[in-house]
């Protein structure tokens, strides 16, 4: 099986501060997982909430896939998450009662071929705390630039 798939949000990590990861399976429809094999799918502003107990994906892009018929699938519909029990308990306290939230990071295929999805737990960042971290960036960028030059 090709495991070349890897749809990362890249913004995730700039946003929140990441507390707790996890990596879930997907309910799809045959038409969503087509289209993921092709690299057609986009997480950047997606977001996970509960539903009656269950762990669902929002705003999460798959494009229609190229050769379906009419039974193609919705691009953005919510897409059931597959957790164990306990894992859904403790997620499910930690959103309702510290006001931690659910973003997925990564998706890909595993060696089986199945979609995951890696989650986190996480905790929106301040202004502040985003303004470090492109300050990090930037002197990180200049130190490899500095190390670079002086291996010439």
């Amino acid at each position: 099986m090709n495991n070349t798939i890897n749809i990362r949000n890249k913004k995730a990590r700039f946003e929140y501060e990441i507390l707790d990861t996890y990596i879930a399976g997907i309910v799809l429809a045959g038409t969503e997982i087509k289209s993921i094999r092709e690299g057609k799918a986009n997480i950047a502003e997606s977001f996970c909430e509960f539903n009656n107990g269950e762990l669902f994906v929002i705003n999460m892009n798959i494009d229609p896939y190229s050769h379906a018929t009419f039974f193609n699938h919705k691009p953005k519909s919510a897409r059931k998450l597959l957790l164990n029990r306990k894992e859904l308990k403790k997620l499910e306290k930690e959103v309702k009662h510290s006001g931690l939230t659910i973003v997925p990071l990564k998706m890909f295929l595993n060696e089986r071929g199945r979609a995951k999805l890696q989650i986190a737990l996480a905790r929106g960042k301040k202004l502040h705390d985003k303004r470090n971290t492109i300050k990090d960036r930037d002197n990180k960028r200049d130190l490899d630039r500095v190390k670079k030059s002086f291996n010439k």
